[in-house]
């Protein structure tokens, strides 16, 4: 049987009973509810153990979770049940993964910077086929700065945003918001102390 070192690393990073990101929600994306509405089709992507999916379903959003590690993905049914709320969990390597054109309102893209410059183009342009006319992406990642904080994130700066670019990878979407700052976070022991973030939420033209 071939084993998948990628694989392998997340699925041990995910083993703990800790919660590595912790169970709370993301900052940015609680800052963003007043766009969110009950009922919307969210994808939350590379959604880790739960806590950006489920906090979602507590308000009242159909949300398909998805990540690489079927390990994070069993803590996130467990968190959801612990909160008494339905989360649809689906495995997802992000290489191969099929984007469904305009199957979702909201798309969810927190700290995905496992991709690399090619995939994460990918993953974009993926991005843009599946949500639906008027739908809306809320994006936070770190910028290049984050390699000198050291607090969370790959020691990767080709892996990182800037707000110029993420300016022009959806030049063809209305950004509603885009900020770079460096703020403390506190999620988990993954993302843990003063941080060089941008944050980004753009709404796909409707036709």
């Amino acid at each position: 049987m071939t084993t998948n070192p990628e694989l392998e690393r997340w699925n041990e990073r995910f083993s703990s009973d800790d919660y590595l990101f912790g169970t709370a929600p993301n900052a940015f994306l609680v800052s963003q509810s007043h766009l969110l509405r009950p009922g919307q089709r969210v994808l939350a992507i590379a959604d880790g153990e739960g806590r950006n999916g489920v906090w979602l379903a507590e308000q009242g959003l159909e949300v398909l979770s998805i990540d690489f590690s079927p390990v994070a993905l069993e803590k996130a049914h467990r968190l959801a049940a612990s909160r008494n709320v339905m989360l649809r969990t689906q495995q997802a390597d992000m290489e191969i993964w099929n984007w469904a054109p305009e199957q979702f309102e909201i798309v969810v893209a927190v700290f995905i910077q496992f991709a690399r410059p090619d995939l994460r183009a990918a993953i974009f342009q993926g991005i843009k086929r599946t949500l639906t006319p008027g739908g809306l992406l809320i994006l936070q990642g770190y910028r290049p700065e984050q390699l000198g904080y050291g607090t969370g994130g790959p020691p990767h700066a080709e892996n990182m945003y800037t707000a110029d670019m993420l300016r022009s990878a959806f030049a063809d979407f209305d950004i509603l918001h885009l900020q770079e700052h460096d703020s403390p976070l506190s999620e988990g022991q993954g993302h843990h102390g003063m941080s060089a973030l941008v944050d980004c939420v753009a709404r796909k033209r409707s036709l």
